[in-house]
């Protein structure tokens, strides 16, 4: 074997503390048994993916991954998509030819165990029932499980807002249903017109996908007592971390919904858990296999929340691995926040194939020993390339890497063992009975009922009015009480506004009057004026002219005589 890939095996993946081992590079048929490609355990926070095409041992790694996790004190939570993971729970068989086959060829000497486990599902056929609020849904997930487009989402957004605001519990569909139904009816007009002005239709649209919801038999997903995130992270006495399988193979004819459960689980542990920074180990390890039916048709606001919630948890000390076929199913955004790649072998029958596959290959880090491309298409079952973080941060050289088998189980645990299993978990006592509190559907149920009935009340007998008994006007109903007074209100607005004109009115015609009575004072004294300069002028005339001066001598002489 070439010395330098020897030497670079050895210096990348030789660590000062503890780690999940994996299994050993290999270069060629080649393995290199003395050294162990693993993955520091204060870097499997650091989130990861786990690739390949089917029927080339993603399971078996995940398995294989989830029980030394719970070996090493950290829960563990995983989705069991086809039922195959829970054999986790029961000890591989140690005479099994193919397992000694493989251990003997890696060096490795097989101890077989089997982890603690706590069954969950979604429908609660099997396990602790795992159920949700609306509520806590959101409108964003509640959009995607109603496959709902972006302009619905923001009129549900409104809804939950006014549901928040006015103290109507959304728990379960039944609530919801009841609340689309009463906004959009009569009684509902004013409130939508406060929210702002939201379309009927687009509520009916809404309605209609909660009624096929229920109709699907989705209802049991929503309710009470709602699911504890915090239980996922419970250890044995012992230090063991418990893994929680989440069983879906009951429900994956809805994989929209099963698929918004996970992404809800997420986001309530990134609400629940207090930042705890860079962890020795992991407080939790978070595995979505099927990764794709997460991201698939998801809204941009959708794409945006996990994102964000992938790259913020890490600070909880939770390690989230996306399990799927191709790099490509997970979105880039995303896909850059996972520093651990475990990629199995993928298969190129297509053009668009051929592409994903180059896509990938270039993804991983330069090496010189090996051609990726070629690699990845050649790569056989239980063999995979891998690149981790160092405790520095920075990724290890690409091993190609014959993977360990798991110290479990290969098979299912046999439906009597899941029962018992499941029948002796505290999780089937703590969420076995659904619980029916008041909530929207019952508080605007009973308004509606006591508001309708008041209507047709009369207290007393018909007489005179104000005369004790006489017939009193039936009480309106909240909704009558609101047109009322928004039409009071209109009428009120309507004469201030017919009283406010008339006053400009008045004003400005008493403009008018004052500045034609100055106009007519100016004129006036013009008019004056204009007399006295006329009459000075003749006057002046009079006196310059010769008859002018024997009239004035005459008037003199008179006055003399006197």
């Amino acid at each position: 074997m070439d010395d330098g890939f020897r030497a670079e095996m050895a210096a990348g993946y030789t660590f000062n503390e503890p780690v999940i081992a994996l299994g050993v590079p290999m270069l060629g048929t080649e393995l290199l048994p003395e050294v162990h490609v693993s993955i520091p355990l204060s870097r499997v926070n650091r989130h990861g993916l786990i690739a390949g095409a089917t029927g080339t041992g993603k399971t078996k790694t995940l398995q294989l991954f989830a029980g030394q996790l719970s070996a090493a004190g950290v829960p563990v939570f995983a989705v069991d998509v086809k039922g195959d993971l829970s054999g986790i729970g029961a000890p591989g068989n140690p005479a099994d030819p193919k397992v000694l086959e493989r251990t003997q060829q890696m060096g490795w000497t097989f101890a077989a165990a089997g982890h603690p486990i706590q069954v969950l599902s979604l429908s609660g056929n099997v396990g602790g029932h795992v159920r949700a609020s609306v509520s806590s849904f959101g409108p964003l997930l509640m959009g995607k499980v109603l496959d709902l487009n972006d302009t619905q989402v923001s009129v549900l957004s409104m809804v939950f807002h006014y549901c928040d605001q006015n103290k109507l519990p959304l728990l379960d569909l039944a609530d919801l249903r009841t609340t689309l139904k009463y906004l959009g009816s009569d009684d509902g007009k004013p409130i939508l017109e406060d929210l702002g002005g939201i379309a009927p239709a687009t509520l009916g649209v809404i309605l209609r996908s909660v009624t096929v919801l229920e109709q699907d038999g989705s209802g049991v997903f929503f309710g009470e007592p709602e699911f504890d995130v915090n239980d996922l992270l419970t250890m044995t006495p012992d230090g063991r971390g418990v893994i929680s399988l989440l069983e879906v193979a009951d429900v994956m004819d809805k994989p929209r919904l099963y698929a918004t459960f996970v992404l809800w689980m997420l986001a309530r542990l990134y609400a629940a858990l207090p930042e705890v920074g860079d962890l020795p180990k992991p407080k939790l390890a978070f595995f979505f296999d099927e990764a794709h039916l997460l991201f698939k048709d998801a809204s941009t606001a959708l794409l945006d929340q996990v994102e964000r919630t992938a790259r913020l948890i890490r600070s909880k000390g939770v390690g989230v691995y996306f399990v799927t076929q191709a790099p490509q199913d997970v979105p880039s955004p995303i896909l850059a926040q996972l520093g651990n790649r475990v990629q199995h072998a993928l298969r190129a029958f297509t053009p668009d194939d051929a592409d994903a596959l180059r896509k990938t290959a270039r993804t991983f880090p330069v090496t010189t020993h090996y051609d990726v491309e070629r690699t990845i298409t050649s790569l056989g079952i239980g063999e995979a390339l891998v690149t981790v973080l160092s405790p520095r941060g920075v990724p290890t050289p690409l091993a190609a890497t014959r993977l360990l088998p798991p110290d479990s189980r290969m098979a299912p645990l046999t439906p009597d063992e899941l029962s018992a299993l499941a029948a002796a978990s505290p999780l089937t006592l703590k969420y076995g009975t659904t619980v029916d509190p008041q909530s929207a559907h019952e508080i605007i149920t009973a308004r509606l009922a006591a508001a309708h009935a008041a209507v047709g009340t009369v207290p007393g007998a018909v007489g005179a009015p104000g005369v004790a008994g006489a017939w009193t006007p039936p009480m309106m109903t909240p909704a009558q009480q609101q047109r009322e007074i928004t039409r009071q209100a209109r009428e009120q607005a309507r004469a201030m506004d017919v009283q406010r004109r008339a006053d400009e009115a008045a004003r400005r015609e008493a403009a008018r009057a004052a500045k034609a009575q100055a106009k007519a004072e100016a004129q006036a004294e013009r008019e004056r004026q204009r007399t006295m300069q006329t009459a000075m002028r003749t006057a002046g005339r009079m006196v310059t002219s010769r008859g002018g001066q024997n009239l004035i001598r005459g008037l003199f002489g008179i006055l003399g005589g006197k």
